[in-house]
Parts: C-alpha cells; sequence; structure tokens
C-alpha cells in the first residue's frame, strides 16, 4: 500500500513553508489528535520508506523517527496534503502514549469525537484477552469462550428488539450499550475489530 502517490509528493509545496512542512497526526481508530510535528523531504522521505512517522526536529535540527527511544512509534497508515499542498495529515496506529509525558494525545483536554469513547473502550476489552477470569467480567467471558460470548450477543440482540417495540428509551440506550459491548468481546474472541466492521460498511456504502 503507498502512502502518498507521486502526483501528491510533486504537488507539495515546499517553497511556501520553506522546505518544513507541518503534519497534523491521527489515530486511525480513535480520530483523537495525536500531535504536530514538521517534515522535510527527506524525512517525509524515510516516512515513506518505513511506515513510521519520521520527523524533522527543529531543536536537535536533525531527522527523528517518533519512538526511535522510547519504542512507542507511529505506524503510517496514510498520509495526504490539504487543499493548499502545505500542510499533511498522517493517519496512524500508534504503539503506546504519543506525547513524551506519557499520555495518549500531546493536546489537553481536547473534546474528543463522539464515537472515540468506543474506540477506547474497544482497547480496553483487548486488554483483558488472557487476563485471570476473576479479574474482570470481560476476563471471565473470553475464558469461557465462542458460545458463550456469542449466546450474550444473541440475548442482547432480542432485548434490545423487545425495548425498541415497547417505546423505552432508557432501556433502549442500556441494552443497545450491553450489545455494543458484547459484540465488541465476540469480534476480539475470533480476531476482528469494529474497524473492519467500519470497512465493510464502507464497502458497501460506496457500492
Amino acid at each position: 500500500m503507498s502512502l502518498m502517490n507521486e502526483q501528491q509528493l510533486v504537488a507539495l509545496d515546499w517553497e511556501k513553508v520553506d522546505n518544513l512542512m507541518p503534519v497534523v497526526v491521527q489515530n486511525r481508530t480513535s480520530g483523537k489528535v495525536l500531535m504536530l510535528g514538521y517534515v522535510n523531504q527527506e524525512s517525509l522521505a524515510a516516512t515513506l520508506e518505513t511506515g513510521k512517522m519520521t520527523f524533522f526536529s527543529r531543536t536537535k535540527q536533525r531527522l527523528w523517527c517518533k519512538g526511535e527511544q522510547s519504542g512507542n512509534f507511529l505506524n503510517v497508515l496514510e498520509i495526504s496534503s490539504d487543499c493548499d499542498n502545505d500542510t499533511l495529515l498522517a493517519i496512524v496506529e500508534p504503539i503506546g502514549p504519543t506525547c513524551h509525558l506519557g499520555t495518549e494525545s500531546c493536546f489537553k483536554g481536547q473534546l474528543d469525537p463522539a464515537l472515540t469513547f468506543i474506540g477506547d473502550l474497544e482497547q480496553v476489552i483487548k486488554s483483558r484477552k488472557g487476563a485471570d477470569p476473576k479479574s474482570s467480567y470481560t476476563a471471565s467471558l473470553y475464558d469461557r469462550g465462542t458460545k458463550r460470548i456469542a449466546q450474550k450477543v444473541g440475548e442482547e440482540g432480542v432485548e434490545v428488539a423487545l425495548v425498541a417495540m415497547a417505546k423505552d428509551m432508557d432501556e433502549l440506550t442500556c441494552e443497545g450499550a450491553d450489545l455494543i459491548y458484547h459484540l465488541t468481546v465476540l469480534l476480539q474472541n475470533e480476531g476482528l475489530q469494529l474497524s473492519d466492521i467500519a470497512a465493510k460498511l464502507h464497502e458497501r456504502h460506496s457500492s
């Protein structure tokens, strides 16, 4: 998969930004803005070659691969430019926290997209795999296997339908949350993610 095509690369206006282009870095799963960095042509080439976000450090005056010391790399899935070709957007899958302070994002107190928490929840659910079954309800579900998890998804689906027919919006919200939670556990148990579901929906919408 190519992170940028030749046409996009040629169109970049390096002269306008004095060969130092800002890059907004966004988490692919949650949609959160993680950080802002800068690239020159050399560091962008390194990013495209390695698939790991590589910046030009203005303080150290050298190329800097994010995570080269901490191991908290930013694996790049796509890079695109804005309408003026003088700013880049990098869509990434972060390995660990992005900020040097140990937080997910360098931006404090940002208002997250409404559905971001579902992405965060998925990561918590994922982390429970292989844990002591006594440590959490999620871990106990994994321990009981596909049959029990699938059964819970079926039960919650029926309950969602029943409260919807009863026009009980409070209960519909609660049962809907239970259904999404158990479906996420099932997907994780089977080696799938919510992003796989989103990709399928996108495919259907585009066809």
